[in-house]
């Protein structure tokens, strides 16, 4: 089994900067895309951003999309997630998602962390 924790969340004000960290085990990076979501109370879980398993191509959700940048795998044994101009709405808990193929949907993904709370509020 795969197994991936994530770090690096806690409350930032409107505007501020946090770095996620997924730890992998083993030589996961070098088999599996990597990516994350996130998810605030009540609502669905998202996609954020996403990375393929060789590291040359990186995907994004609109919503993150020239504020978030995803780096890491590959080589690796952390995927990262650098989140700027951080808004109160970016407010959820972030997961870090392993899969064979592709991270993009949520139904499809194979291995899970168990998520870091990311706030951001005044």
């Amino acid at each position: 089994q795969v197994q991936l924790v994530e770090s690096g969340g806690g409350l930032v004000q409107p505007g501020g900067s946090l770095r996620l960290s997924c730890a992998a085990s083993g030589r996961t990076f070098s088999n599996y895309a990597m990516g994350w979501f996130r998810q605030a109370p009540g609502k669905e879980r998202e996609f954020v951003a996403s990375i393929s398993r060789s590291g040359d191509s990186t995907y994004y959700a609109d919503s993150v999309k020239g504020r978030f940048t995803i780096s890491g795998g590959n080589a690796k044994n952390t995927v990262y997630l650098e989140m700027n101009s951080l808004k109160p709405e970016d407010t959820a808990v972030y997961y870090c998602a392993a899969d064979v193929f592709v991270v993009r949907e949520a139904r499809t993904i194979d291995y899970w962390g168990q998520g870091t709370q990311v706030t951001v509020s005044s």
